[in-house]
């Protein structure tokens, strides 16, 4: 294998270390879903338009896409933490624990809490012993925000240059070209495949909570917070769908036992039939079962945390094309 693919190889497995120790997984995520969307609307613009027109047409594209993305995080941020959100979570919480200890054994209903009040003092004490490390967290999020809104440019930017003509690429920079290329190629399969599987995921739960249950006069709380989050959640690939699950099940167990056995059967039923869209989605674009995603997600998980069980299905996807390409399997 020449000098120059393999500088490149190794320069790309110390940018994922990079990327995942110094925690900039989100800029670079922001920045490959701004390249890869302005790519895909610029290239439906008419071939036979003057080159000024042209690259006028880029720039408010990519400045579209930066400012839908931008507005669509603060819209959902603000969605969850607003009205409805965290402060009535809590509450739909209280009175699911009430309503858990009517018909639990009593060794397990002793040792809930009888009200949400009673956590207040182990939370202080929490708060006591970690205030200083809770207070870098406001700041920690401006860092993470800034850096998203770098990554959005610089994604944008990229995306500009694509369109450049460059008729000679030194080996290395070519070799670096085919490792970028590969990466934006894995993230737009796996991410934009789990994008729609997730809103299938969203609608079937939507369609269960909204209609399927009013049908039989029952009403579960928080279906503002439940039913973005199934979305959010859903993005991540096999443990997002368990996270909703757990949620959803746990709200409708706080309505009654039966409900909650409903709410199960009903999602079981989903993620069965969703293990063919899956398959068809996600197996058809990367060639990859669910088996193997979650073998990536568990090891880079306890490597690199949770930016390391984020990034895993990219960057798996990203290796296996790697090899294929290399016609290593």
């Amino acid at each position: 294998m020449p000098g120059p693919i393999v500088a490149s190889y190794l320069l790309a497995a110390f940018a994922v270390l990079l990327v995942l120790h110094f925690h900039l997984l989100p800029a670079v995520f922001a920045g490959l879903a701004v390249h890869i969307l302005t790519i895909k609307l610029a290239r439906r613009l008419p071939a036979n338009w003057a080159r000024w027109a042209h690259e006028i047409a880029l720039a408010v594209i990519t400045v579209l896409v930066i400012s839908v993305l931008i507005g669509a995080v603060l819209g959902l941020w603000s969605f969850m933490l607003g009205k409805g959100g965290v402060g009535t979570l809590l509450a739909t919480v209280a009175d699911t624990l009430e309503k858990l200890r009517l018909f639990l054994p009593a060794s397990v209903a002793n040792a809930l809490p009888d009200r949400v009040d009673e956590l207040h003092e182990p939370l202080t004490q929490m708060l006591r012993e970690h205030g200083r490390k809770i207070s870098t967290v406001g700041m920690a999020g401006f860092k993470t925000s800034a850096h998203v809104v770098l990554g959005l440019v610089v994604g944008g930017m990229i995306a500009l240059r694509q369109f450049n003509k460059v008729q000679c690429w030194s080996p290395l920079s070519a070799a670096l070209h085919a490792r970028s290329k590969a990466l934006a190629d894995a993230f737009d399969k796996v991410v934009f495949a789990q994008v729609k599987i997730s809103a299938l995921n969203t609608f079937l739960t939507a369609l269960y909570l909204l209609v399927v249950l009013p049908l039989f006069d029952i009403h579960l709380p928080l279906l503002t917070v439940i039913i973005p989050l199934t979305f959010i959640v859903g993005l991540l690939p096999v443990v997002g769908n368990l996270i909703s699950n757990t949620v959803i099940v746990l709200i409708s167990l706080g309505v009654s036992p039966g409900v909650a056995v409903a709410s199960l059967v009903f999602l079981v039923v989903i993620h069965k039939l969703e293990y063919f869209t899956n398959a068809r989605i996600v197996g058809g674009e990367v060639k990859a079962g669910a088996w193997e995603l979650l073998c990536a997600m568990l090891i880079m998980e306890a490597v690199f945390g949770v930016a390391g069980l984020v990034a895993a299905p990219v960057a798996y996807a990203w290796l296996k094309a790697e090899m294929k390409a290399k016609e290593l399997i």
